[in-house]
């Protein structure tokens, strides 16, 4: 197809609350609501958000890491007839530790111009309360999930002597936490962040040994950083 006489469409990477629905930025909320259709991780989901902020959605489209293919063939259809698409994904920033990079992908190999609208992370929000200068940081993101395998990621990135930060479901805290305990030791300095923004956010620090004391058999959803 010969694409140098079509006007093709924009994606937007639109960053949305990790809690606080009242996160959401300005300039969010104008582009989803002109978007021609907004890729969602999932519908309902999305739909709640498109309610509390007050707009109706002219076309949902759902891609997770099942269906991207799929939905990288309509998101292609859709640019290539000159429309404004917004991926969001269930909470936060896409694409980071979220699908859409395939997407991505896809609109960057028929010349759409590809632009982030950032906002909330659980990432930053961890960083910026940190007491400590962050000049560097190895960000490992979701360990394995077999308990062995796991252990020895953690073994492994004891050795790079940076700051770590680890992230994982609220259902395997507690699993990562233990772990980290054998990994680096009950006396290895740490912050843990806990449903950052929403009315139950919690954050816990000093050493392992002693957040886990207070935080075991808890689940959240959750920013470990190991420094």
């Amino acid at each position: 197809m010969d694409l140098r006489n079509i006007k093709i469409g924009v994606l937007y990477i639109v960053a949305t609350p990790i809690g606080n629905p009242r996160d959401i930025t300005l300039r969010a909320v104008d582009i989803l609501k002109d978007a021609d259709a907004v890729i969602c991780e999932d519908r309902k989901i999305g739909s709640k958000l498109a309610r509390s902020i007050g707009i109706d959605v002219k076309e949902w489209i759902e891609a997770s890491e099942h269906n991207e293919s799929q939905a990288g063939d309509l998101l292609q259809e859709r640019l290539l007839s000159g429309a404004s698409i917004a991926l969001i994904t269930d909470c936060g920033t896409p694409v980071f530790s979220d699908p859409g990079a395939k997407l991505i992908e896809r609109a960057l190999g028929i010349g759409a111009r590809v632009i982030p609208v950032p906002g909330a992370s659980s990432l930053m929000a961890t960083l910026s309360i940190l007491d400590l200068p962050l000049l560097k940081f190895y960000f490992a993101g979701f360990l394995p999930r077999q308990p062995d395998e796991r252990l020895a990621m953690l073994e492994y990135l004891r050795k790079l002597h940076v700051p770590i930060i680890l992230m994982d479901t609220p259902y395997r805290m507690d699993s990562v936490l233990k772990d980290a305990i054998k990994a680096f030791g009950s006396g290895k300095r740490a912050v843990l962040a806990c449903d950052l923004t929403l009315a139950g956010e919690i954050v816990y620090r000093g050493n392992l040994g002693e957040i886990y004391k207070r935080a075991a058999g808890k689940k959240a959803e959750f920013i470990l950083v190991l420094y």
